[in-house]
């Protein structure tokens, strides 16, 4: 299972944010947000029947690159977020 580090509970009345188009997304977002924003919207056309199907095969593929770079992001921000302070131990020349 894929954790997601930007997930939490919302508080009682809170209302979520409104995701970004894909243009809104390139102006002012993160890479991150115009990835979301991407696979979102090849995700539309996937889903579309009106979608010509010589070109499913192309977009399901970009799809699944781009889930691969979201998920790439969100392991990086997760492993930059563990702050595990790694010491040294005594250097043993006989064990070498």
């Amino acid at each position: 299972m894929t954790k997601h580090p930007n997930l939490r509970a919302v508080s009682a009345g809170e209302k979520p944010e409104k995701s970004l188009t894909v243009s809104e997304a390139a102006k002012r977002g993160t890479a991150r947000d115009l990835l979301v924003a991407t696979r979102d919207r090849i995700a539309l056309a996937v889903e579309n029947t009106e979608t010509p199907a010589r070109d499913l095969a192309a977009l399901t593929k970009r799809l699944m690159e781009t889930v691969r770079e979201i998920e790439a992001i969100d392991a990086r921000a997760l492993e930059e977020g563990s702050s595990e302070e790694v010491t040294d131990g005594e250097f043993d020349a006989t064990a070498v």
